[in-house]
């Protein structure tokens, strides 16, 4: 009989409260998930701590009530993924946010931890932020769209050939919708 991990979701909004331990955890899961082909945010693996650390102590000092929030989810107490929300300040566009970076650590992949963390991200965007939809590029080729759009989500447009990986790999930028909340 396999064991299922109890999963923890922890919503964090303030910088103060990302504790060194959690930020190498934050750091390390980006690198695994990179180095395993996954797109997060980082195109050409490998990738190690001096390429990350900067960029994820950029997001983490921009934690926000109002405007940009991390969400976490631990299994057994450990960090097995994360999703970043953003929401812009500006009036005009002020009723939607971005999500950013959606990764499932390698190890706890196939266990519902991505989904679980789109769902409770879907529930804090509209209950607690009064957002009314949700946005998202991701990149082509990678099965992402069938991802998202079993959450719900839809395809709005595409950048075609908007991400060169290689010269003989040229990927569309997806964007996605998910609304209503």
């Amino acid at each position: 009989m396999s064991h299922e991990p109890a999963l923890d979701l922890v919503q964090i909004t303030d910088p103060h409260n990302v504790t060194p331990e959690l930020r190498q955890e934050l750091i390390d899961c980006w690198i695994a998930v990179t180095n395993a082909g996954g797109a997060a945010g980082f195109p050409f693996p490998p990738v190690a701590d001096h390429d990350v650390t900067p960029v994820a102590d950029k997001l983490l000092s921009r934690l926000d009530p109002q405007q940009s929030r991390l969400l976490i989810a631990k299994a057994d107490g450990v960090l097995a993924g994360w999703v970043i929300l953003n929401r812009d300040p500006y009036r005009l566009i002020g009723h939607w946010g971005t999500i950013h970076h959606l990764q499932t650590h390698p190890d706890w992949r196939g266990r519902g931890i991505g989904a679980a963390l789109v769902h409770e991200l879907q529930k804090i965007a509209r209950d607690e932020l009064g957002l009314e939809q949700l946005h998202l590029a991701a990149r082509g080729g990678e099965g992402l769209e069938d991802f998202y759009g079993r959450l719900g989500w839809r395809e709005v447009g595409r950048w075609p050939g908007a991400l060169r990986l290689a010269p003989d790999d040229v990927r569309d930028e997806v964007l996605m919708v998910l609304a209503p909340l």
